[in-house]
């Protein structure tokens, strides 16, 4: 959500001028950043037994995928360069793209089970699933017996 201060006295038409040519035409402003990186949208869910992290990447391969555990913090990066040329009898055409992004997330210490993380990639979805050690899963609750 952006706030955006409008002054009332100013006419509406003022307003929707700046705003027209304020933004970016594409949208591409909330997806983009200057250095062409973006920022996946990211859902993490946690159940009793482990986390749960869905990134949206649609459009890339498995192997344009980097994921590192550095103790406690979970780093997921990719970089992807694209070129294509067409030449014709008229005209030459070359056109390249750099797409790239880092993403690092801070698990909680002393609860996730580094050595059986897996990660998966399909229909346009990373999908890690971050296993809880057993130690750190909630015990379900029990009745004590008063004697």
């Amino acid at each position: 959500m952006t706030l955006v201060k409008r002054n009332s006295s100013r006419s509406a038409l003022p307003s929707l001028w700046d705003n027209f040519f304020n933004r970016d035409i594409f949208g591409w402003d909330s997806f983009m950043s200057s250095e062409g990186q973006s920022m996946p949208a990211v859902n993490i869910k946690e159940s009793d037994d482990s986390f749960t992290v869905e990134m949206a990447a649609p459009g890339m391969k498995k192997e344009d995928f980097k994921i590192e555990l550095d103790g406690t913090a979970l780093s997921i990066s990719s970089e992807v360069k694209d070129e294509s040329e067409e030449k014709g009898e008229n005209y030459s055409r070359r056109e390249f793209s750099y797409k790239s992004f880092y993403r690092t997330f801070h698990l909680p210490k002393d609860v996730v089970d580094a050595d059986k993380i897996n990660a998966k990639y399909e229909d346009g979805i990373l999908r890690l699933e971050i296993p809880k050690r057993e130690e750190a899963k909630q015990k379900p609750s029990r009745l004590i017996e008063v004697k």
